[in-house]
């Protein structure tokens, strides 16, 4: 997939925002002496430099994956005003999220559970190192702050003898005013990578 568009398209978005409005929309840190964001993504901080748009990972120095950048520069940019509402909303349920279904089912439903549907204390750790924290929903869910303003909460229903394990994930009802419809399909599928890992890693 040829991401280059939407990444220049990002990058001059971007550019055109005001620094600390977007800082205080986004709930991030912008550093006036070095120009940039400190932008907290999935347990690691990532800097944004502004108003070029270079992004990368404050630990390390390194250049992070396209798909990342644009997800960061579009919270940057688009990000409102409005708080975490703390009511959950589906996928379908933002706007025209009726079109992505299907990638959102393929990138963000079928690993989770493939990932977790049998190990949920796997899911429930992972979610811990990156941050979340357990909630009472379905059989076993959890919250993870992807995101300062985007919490995505991860929900499995576990088998039995008659019915495979299923899931879901659900975003919260402030979800559109932060960033554009497609980003919330690939946001889920870049935290279970994430959490993928960690598990590999032996929870490291």
């Amino acid at each position: 997939m040829n991401l280059e568009p939407a990444h220049r398209q990002a990058k001059e978005e971007f550019a055109r925002r005001d620094p600390e409005s977007m800082a205080f929309n986004a709930a991030v840190t912008y550093r006036q002496e070095t120009q940039e964001f400190v932008v907290p993504f999935l347990g690691a901080d990532y800097l944004v430099k502004y108003p070029g748009g270079e992004v990368k990972d404050a630990s390390s120095g390194q250049e992070v994956p396209e798909e990342i950048r644009i997800v960061l520069l579009h919270y940057l940019a688009r990000s409102s005003p409005a708080r975490v509402e703390g009511r959950l909303i589906s996928f379908q349920e933002l706007p025209g999220g009726f079109i992505y279904t299907g990638p959102f089912n393929n990138r963000a439903v079928r690993p989770l559970v493939s990932l977790f549907g049998d190990k949920p204390d796997l899911l429930v750790q992972a979610a811990k190192m990156l941050g979340g924290s357990q909630v009472a929903m379905g059989d076993v869910a959890v919250n993870i702050p992807v995101l300062p303003k985007i919490p995505v909460t991860f929900l499995l229903w576990l088998g039995d003898d008659e019915f495979p394990p299923s899931g879901n994930v659900l975003f919260d009802a402030s979800a559109p005013r932060h960033l554009p419809t497609e980003d919330y399909a690939l946001l889920p599928g870049l935290a279970l990578g994430k959490m993928r890992k960690i598990i590999q890693s032996g929870g490291r």
